[in-house]
């Protein structure tokens, strides 16, 4: 299996509404994606996907941890996941601050948001340092003020 593509966007002023746009891109586009993020995030996230942009609306569903994905599941673009995410989910990880994933050979592509916060900012040094120790190759992008 090859390994997962790891890109992690920092400075971002508001990284709720700039997930939902990527998550839109990537609906769009046809691509599902997993987020994982700390259970308040979610909240916020689940809320941010009905109400960022008038007259639009991306579809989500929010997963319990260890749930089995059912039919409706599977068909869903965007997994909300409160935990590590189900076997047999999305091969697109966005994480908002969640733990890195413990098998990221799960995923083709893995997608770290980290926001100006000081604490965000070590938590996410500390998934970098784990993604570079188990060999992955990282990218970098800086998006400054980006919101």
């Amino acid at each position: 299996m090859a390994q997962p593509r790891v890109e992690f966007h920092s400075g971002l002023v508001e990284p709720l509404h700039y997930a939902c746009r990527l998550l839109r891109k990537a609906w769009r586009q046809g691509v599902r994606a997993a987020v994982t993020a700390p259970q308040p995030t979610l909240v916020a996230l689940d809320h941010e996907l009905w109400t960022f942009e008038n007259e639009e609306f991306v579809p989500h569903r929010r997963v319990p941890g260890g749930a089995a994905p059912d039919d409706r599941l599977v068909l869903t673009p965007i997994w909300l996941c409160d935990g590590e995410v189900p076997v047999g989910g999305p091969k697109v990880l966005v994480n908002l601050g969640a733990p890195a994933p413990p098998e990221p050979g799960r995923f083709e592509r893995i997608i770290e948001l980290v926001a100006l916060d000081a604490d965000q900012r070590r938590e996410a040094r500390a998934r970098w340092r784990d993604y570079e120790s188990r060999g992955l190759v990282i990218e970098h992008h800086d998006r400054g003020t980006a919101g």
